[in-house]
């Protein structure tokens, strides 16, 4: 009896897991600006989550470790390539995604167009915050830094993001609900 509680226990962790694929496809995306490589690199997170779905301690933190796992994927993605890609504001604005379909406005797709020349870690740390709404404590756990390097890469993000906003003579003000604060 043991075993069959396991075996549908462990079913359901991956059903769970299988759910959660829009939302790491999202984040994926933030980070990598690139529809094709977010696919492959929410694929490799499901395949490793479900392959060591045993390792996961606590299934309440199901969220933070999935989005731990997507790290990993994209750091050895990052330390495989050794390159960086130049960014390009038409490729941005121009990729189609639901992400994008959903988001309208002259400012929205600036916004979008200034993370994505945001540096990596910055990048990782606002979507996160904004994106997934994670609170400062789990984005650091997912992240595998201080509290302190996430509120701070995050204040960096923010500003840079405001400085951009506002040197292209948009106030500030409407930038806002785009940086929204989540602790």
């Amino acid at each position: 009896m043991v075993i069959i509680d396991k075996l549908c226990a462990a079913r359901a962790l991956k059903h769970r897991i299988a759910e959660r694929r829009g939302r790491l496809f999202r984040v994926a995306y933030a980070w990598c600006r690139d529809r094709h490589l977010a696919d492959d690199l929410v694929q490799e997170a499901i395949e490793r989550a479900i392959n060591k779905c045993h390792q996961l301690k606590d299934p309440s933190r199901l969220d933070s470790w999935l989005y731990s796992v997507l790290n990993n994927c994209w750091r050895e993605h990052l330390r495989m390539r050794r390159e960086h890609v130049e960014l390009n504001d038409d490729d941005l604005v121009s990729t189609c995604c639901p992400e994008q379909q959903n988001i309208s406005g002259e400012l929205s797709a600036r916004v979008l167009v200034l993370i994505g020349f945001l540096p990596d870690n910055q990048r990782q740390v606002l979507t996160l915050v904004v994106l997934e709404e994670f609170s400062y404590r789990e984005v650091a756990e997912i992240l595998d830094i201080p509290i302190g390097t996430v509120m701070s890469r995050l204040s960096r993000a923010r500003r840079s993001l405001s400085d951009q906003l506002s040197s292209a003579s948009e106030p500030v003000t409407e930038s806002r609900s785009y940086l929204r604060r989540v602790k």
